[in-house]
């Protein structure tokens, strides 16, 4: 399989990119030299972890018939000091809501996405360390 972005500069620091017809802007902050139109590229890195963990974790609760009434994955990430800036630490906390949910179950999910399924923790695990919490609230 093969993914394929088209990136154009707009000027200063800001690039438009084509995914597929989804479009996406990226940009930094003023304070960074741009005009904020944007998120930053390593933001994005962090939303694409949150979408393919979240998307793992929700399929595999529907196949366990766990039904969640909803699930927020919140990613939070360190960025070292030195060049090049990657994310070193980086948590994933989970909230899912729902009545009597299965906390056994909710963990085993999880840690199916974290392990097995999810390609974009994979690759950041080969530079970050990666934690999870999981929250429930009724």
């Amino acid at each position: 399989m093969k993914h394929i972005v088209n990136s154009e500069w707009k000027g200063n620091l800001t690039f438009k990119h084509d995914l597929n017809g989804h479009k996406i802007t990226t940009d930094a902050t003023a304070e960074s030299g741009g005009n904020d139109l944007g998120a930053s590229p390593k933001m994005l890195l962090l939303a694409g972890l949150a979408g393919c963990t979240g998307m793992d974790v929700v399929s595999i609760l529907k196949k366990m018939r766990v039904d969640i009434n909803s699930c927020l994955v919140r990613v939070e990430g360190i960025v070292r000091d030195e060049h090049p800036k990657y994310y070193e630490d980086v948590r994933v906390i989970y909230t899912f809501k729902g009545k009597d949910l299965p906390m056994d179950k909710l963990t085993k999910a999880v840690n199916m996405s974290q392990e097995t399924y999810c390609g974009v923790a994979a690759t950041l695990k080969e530079v970050a360390k990666i934690s999870t919490e999981i929250i429930i609230e009724e």
